[in-house]
């Protein structure tokens, strides 16, 4: 069966987390992905091993379903090579810190010149301005984007997200801009520039805090457990931040993920009520309605908590969802990676590799009926030289040898 994207060529200039997030991708949906790195390798190649002398699991699980190369791209040589490869590549994307591709001799123009049909895509930390050149990381992008002064407890410090919403989260971002552009070729015939910035993508995904600030020009949010406003949105700790109250809520036998959220809509509040051992608060006027129970949110959901302190998360899991309620149980590590439902829907997979053995990745949330994806383990450094620079462009086995001896490969 063929593969969405099969048939495009993307050269991977790509390093650490949110450019390979992103070819990945690519390569997921079917992209011939070619990993261009230096001789010395994308260097989480070597971070937070739990194995030595192999490649890390954060290289491993970011660089699924592509081929490497490698090419030093300061030497002449490597440049003269690198234009080769330009000229044959559908999609270059490239997380370089900004101007970098420029000082190779590689601007918007010249790689213009050298295939009009390329879409080049880079992923920066921030757009023009007075942030360009600063250097950023997922937590700087978190920080910078919206999301940590919107996450915690209002008595407590800003919060990172676990989600690596800067990083892969503007990995995604970078797909589609690619796939876009991609798209409008067909008509146009020609390449284009995609430009993603990690702050923007971060920005994008908090757009429901700038709704709640404009909101909260005309008086306090209602629906927030917080007692004081002032100028700025305030952090909410497990508060949903939609129409809907919710919360997390303990569960038996009190470990530190024994917790189940949960959501209280208008049709939720009778059986909910029931559950708890409290239908008498179905018509009570002081609880029947979604506007009466907002100013006691804290009350409402600690007499939902008594209930489910008695419980352990999946029992009320159970009971919750035999009515409709909308709720989930706070999930741990070890537990998604051991979920038979994760792993039968191939998004806990277990991939081979050839140094490290066996190891556990994520498998691609994107189902394409038509473009199934078979996740391949990640190449080693320099594994496909051979098969790109002989068999593809054609260069000789001696020439290869010299080319490796002098460095540039």
């Amino acid at each position: 069966m063929t593969k969405a994207l099969q048939g495009v060529r993307v050269l991977d200039m790509t390093h650490v987390q949110s450019g390979p997030s992103a070819t990945q991708l690519l390569g997921w949906l079917g992209a011939d992905v070619v990993k261009v790195e230096a001789p010395t390798g994308d260097i989480t190649r070597k971070q937070l091993r739990d194995l030595p002398d192999v490649d890390s699991l954060y290289f491993t699980m970011l660089n699924c379903n592509k081929r490497s190369i490698t090419l030093n791209t300061k030497s002449a040589r490597g440049k003269e090579i690198l234009t080769e490869l330009i000229a044959r590549s559908d999609v270059l994307v490239e997380n370089f810190g900004p101007g970098a591709v420029d000082r190779m001799g590689f601007t918007w123009e010249r790689i213009q010149e050298i295939n009009p049909q390329i879409v080049y895509a880079s992923i920066k930390g921030f757009g023009d301005g007075p942030y360009t050149n600063f250097k950023a990381y997922e937590v700087v992008a978190q920080a910078m984007g919206g999301s940590m002064s919107t996450t915690g407890f209002e008595d407590g410090p800003p919060l990172a997200t676990g989600a690596q919403i800067g990083d892969s989260g503007t990995g995604i971002h970078a797909v589609a801009g690619i796939l876009a552009a991609l798209l409008q070729r067909t008509t146009t015939g020609r390449g284009q520039r995609v430009n993603v910035a990690m702050q923007h993508a971060v920005l994008n995904l908090c757009r429901v805090k700038l709704r709640d600030q404009q909101r909260l020009e005309h008086g306090p949010l209602a629906e927030y457990p917080n007692e004081d406003f002032g100028a700025d949105v305030p952090r909410s700790g497990n508060a949903s931040g939609g129409g809907q109250p919710g919360w997390a809520v303990k569960c038996a036998p009190g470990g530190p993920n024994d917790y189940v959220y949960v959501i209280v809509q208008p049709p939720g509040w009778a059986p909910i009520a029931g559950l708890i051992g409290r239908p008498e608060l179905v018509a009570d006027p002081d609880w029947a309605t979604p506007e009466s129970r907002l100013p006691k949110l804290g009350k409402m959901f600690q007499l939902i908590e008594e209930w489910t302190s008695t419980l352990p998360k999946l029992r009320v899991l159970e009971e919750l969802n035999a009515h409709g309620i909308p709720c989930g149980p706070i999930l741990s590590t070890k537990e998604i990676i051991e979920d038979e439902s994760l792993i039968a829907n191939e998004m806990i997979v277990r991939v081979e590799h050839p140094e490290r053995g066996a190891f556990t990745t994520v498998g691609s949330p994107l189902k394409l009926s038509d473009s199934p994806v078979e996740i391949t383990t990640s190449p080693l450094l320099g594994q496909h030289n051979e098969q790109v620079y002989i068999a593809e462009l054609g260069l000789g086995h001696e020439e290869l040898a010299l080319l490796k001896s002098t460095g540039v490969i």
